[in-house]
C-alpha cells in the first residue's frame, strides 16, 4: 500500500463515521489501478464502502484490475444491468479477460450489448488460451497497404478519429491481411507525403505467433524493447496486437506467482477470504509437507540405535539437513528462473550440470572442512567431526544435483517447478543428510 497516496488509517476512519462524501473524495483522487489495490486490501465488510464510491465510468476498469476471487465477489452483489453498464467502454482484450470469469448468462447479456463488430472481436480473442498471444492481445489493429502514399495513411488516420491505447506503428498487410511489416508513426509523421508505405515500412520485425505463451511474449517485449507488436495465426494473417500495459501486467502476474506458489498459495486468492475457506487451501499443502515429514521421520526411527549411543550425531544431524537445503535452494532458484526466462536449452545443460556440479563440490569441501573444525574444537571429537563433515559434503553435493534436475524433470512432466521444486528439494536433502549422518555413524561410530 505504499504505493497508494490515500492513507489507509483516514479513509477506515471516514468509513466508520459514515462519511461518503470524504470516501467519495478520496477515492476520486485515485487511478483504477490503485483503487483495486486499495480494494483488495481492506476487509470484505468495508470493501462496498469503497466500491459504492468508485465513478460508473471507471467501474469496468477497476473490475478489470481485481484479482480473480476479490471481482467474483463484487459481480455476485451487482445486478445484471450494472455488470453490463460496467463494460462500456473497455478495450477488446480487457473486455476478454473480464468476461472469461463471468456466469455464462451474464457473458450472453454483455455479449449483447455489443456491436457486432465488436461482438466478433471479443469472441475471436476468447478463442484462445488466457495465458498466450491470442489471448492478451487486442483485435482491434490499425493496417494499411504497402503500395499507398503516407498522405494516405496520414488521411486515414485522421479519419479514423481515435487509435488503440499505446498504438506507436501502423502494420502493413496485403490484401488477404497477410502481415508484411510495421511503419512507425515516427517514420510515418517525418516522410514525404507521396513516399509510399513500401519505401518505408520495415519489413524485419517479426510479429509474434498467436499460440506463443504470456512468458514468450514478455520476453519479446523486453529483448526488443516493443511498445506494441502484431499477432498473427498460423497462416500469418493479422489478427490484432499486444501492447507494453499488457506485458507489465503478465510480468507482474508471473512475479507474484513465482513468490506465492512456493508455498502452495494463489496469486489470485482473496486475503480477506473467510478464515475456513483459507485455512482448508493451506491445510492441502500442509498435509503434502506432514507426510513427507512422516517419511523423514521414518527414515530416522531406522537408526535409534546409532542415536542412543552417540547422542552428539542428533544434535548435529539438523545442522547438515538445513546446509543441504541452502545449496540446493540456490541451485533450484536460479534453474527455475533460467527456465522461465528461456534460457535453457538442450545445447548447454551439459556445460550448466557440470558448473553447478563444480560448484556444488568446492562448497561441500569448505562446509565440510569449516563443520569439522568447529566440531572438533566445541565437542572434542574427531571421529564425529569427521562423520558430520563427510555427510555435509555428500549433502551439498546431491543438493546441488536435485536443484538442477528437479526442475527439468517437473518442466518435462508439465508441472509448475515454482510449486513443487522446494518441497521435494527440502525434502530429498532432509532425508540425505539424515542418512548420510546416521549410517556413516552406524559404520564409523558404532
Amino acid at each position: 500500500m505504499e504505493q497508494t497516496p490515500v492513507d489507509i488509517d483516514q479513509l477506515r476512519d471516514a468509513i466508520d463515521r459514515g462519511d461518503a462524501q470524504q470516501v467519495g473524495t478520496l477515492v476520486a483522487e485515485l487511478y483504477p489501478a490503485e483503487i483495486a489495490r486499495l480494494i483488495e486490501s481492506l476487509p470484505a465488510h468495508e470493501r462496498q464502502a469503497i466500491w459504492t464510491a468508485v465513478p460508473d465510468d471507471s467501474e469496468g476498469e477497476v473490475l478489470v484490475e481485481l484479482n480473480e476471487e476479490v471481482r467474483s465477489s463484487l459481480v455476485e452483489a451487482m445486478a445484471s444491468h450494472e455488470v453490463v453498464a460496467a463494460t462500456e467502454g473497455l478495450d477488446i482484450d480487457d473486455l476478454a479477460d473480464f468476461v472469461a470469469d463471468l456466469p455464462e448468462n451474464l457473458t450472453h447479456k454483455v455479449l449483447e450489448s455489443l456491436s457486432v463488430q465488436d461482438r466478433e472481436r471479443l469472441q475471436a480473442a476468447l478463442a484462445w488460451p488466457a495465458d498466450s498471444a491470442g489471448g492478451l492481445m487486442n483485435p482491434e489493429t490499425v493496417s494499411v497497404r504497402p503500395d499507398v502514399n503516407v498522405d494516405v495513411v496520414l488521411r486515414y488516420l485522421r479519419m479514423r478519429g481515435e487509435l488503440p491505447v499505446n498504438t506507436d506503428s501502423v502494420f502493413v498487410v496485403d490484401r488477404e491481411d497477410h502481415y508484411l511489416g510495421v511503419l512507425t508513426f515516427a517514420r510515418l509523421l517525418t516522410s514525404d507525403p507521396e513516399a509510399a508505405v513500401t519505401e518505408l515500412m520495415d519489413p524485419s520485425v517479426e510479429a509474434i505467433q498467436a499460440t506463443s505463451s504470456a512468458t514468450e511474449v514478455a520476453r519479446e517485449f523486453q529483448d526488443r524493447d516493443l511498445v506494441s507488436a502484431a499477432v498473427i495465426d498460423g497462416a500469418g494473417r493479422l489478427i490484432g496486437q499486444i501492447t507494453v500495459d499488457d506485458v507489465v501486467d503478465v510480468i507482474q502476474e508471473q512475479a507474484d506467482h513465482d513468490i506465492l506458489s512456493r508455498d502452495g498459495l494463489d496469486e489470485d486468492d482473496d486475503m480477506f477470504a473467510p478464515i475456513l475457506t483459507s485455512s482448508g487451501r493451506r491445510a492441502v499443502w500442509l498435509a503434502v509437507h506432514l507426510t513427507l515429514a512422516f517419511s523423514t521421520a521414518a527414515v530416522i526411527n531406522l537408526f535409534q540405535a546409532t542415536m542412543n549411543k552417540v547422542i552428539l550425531l542428533a544434535v548435529l544431524m539438523p545442522m547438515v539437513a538445513a546446509l543441504g537445503g541452502i545449496a540446493g535452494s540456490q541451485t533450484l532458484t536460479l534453474m527455475i528462473r533460467s527456465i522461465a526466462l528461456g534460457r535453457i536449452q538442450g545445447a548447454n545443460i551439459s556445460p550448466l550440470l557440470r558448473r553447478e556440479l563444480s560448484i556444488g563440490l568446492v562448497n561441500s569441501l569448505l562446509s565440510a572442512t569449516v563443520v569439522a573444525g568447529v566440531t572438533a574444537v566445541f565437542f572434542r571429537d574427531w571421529r564425529v567431526a569427521g562423520v558430520i563433515a563427510a555427510a555435509t559434503a555428500i549433502n551439498l553435493l546431491i543438493a546441488a544435483a536435485v536443484g538442477f534436475g528437479v526442475p527439468l524433470a517437473l518442466r518435462r512432466l508439465r508441472i509448475d517447478p515454482a510449486l513443487a521444486g522446494s518441497v521435494i528439494l527440502i525434502t530429498v536433502t532432509d532425508l540425505v543428510g539424515f542418512v548420510a549422518v546416521l549410517g556413516l555413524g552406524t559404520l564409523l561410530l558404532t
